[in-house]
Formats: structure tokens, sequence, C-alpha cells
């Protein structure tokens, strides 16, 4: 049983984190989304707001406007028309 998920944050200029994550809350156009380990597939539109990644290094966040978020065999890809990463609080 995987305890992990690969997770991209992809914007227009470049890829802004690869790596693992233990779970990742996003802005979905209508309300937020929790990702766990073993989730269902899933593909849904974003909306404005912060995607927060649980790394092992601690939390990271990106704010991110529209785009998608897309999950299959615990790969999250969050492929945004804007990004930003923010210090994590």
């Amino acid at each position: 049983m995987s305890d992990s998920l690969k997770v991209s944050v992809i914007s227009p200029e470049r890829v802004l984190f690869e790596g693992s994550a233990r779970g990742v809350i996003a802005p979905a156009f209508d309300g937020e989304v929790g990702i766990l380990p073993l989730h269902a597939p899933l593909m849904t539109v974003l909306g404005k707001g912060t995607v927060r990644l649980d790394t092992a290094d601690g939390e990271r966040r990106f704010v991110v406007s529209g785009g998608f978020l897309q999950v299959i065999d615990n790969q999250v890809r969050v492929v945004t028309e804007h990004a930003t990463a923010t210090p994590a609080v």
C-alpha cells in the first residue's frame, strides 16, 4: 500500500514542484478538494486559491488561478494558468 502521492505543479512558465506528498488540498471551481493516497481517479477544474502540499519537508503552498487537477494511480497533476510559490505559515 502506498503512503504518498507523486505530485506535479505546472504553470505555463515552468514546473514549480515535482515530488512526493502525503496529501494535497486544492481549490476546485466549486470548493476545496482533498487528495490522499489511493484516491479514486478524478479530474476537476481549478478556481482561484491556494494549493497546499503535505511533504516530508513541511507544507508547500502555491497560489493558483485556473487550470485543472488530475488524479490517477497516486499521481496528482496540477496544471494551472498562473501559479506562484508562497512561504508556508
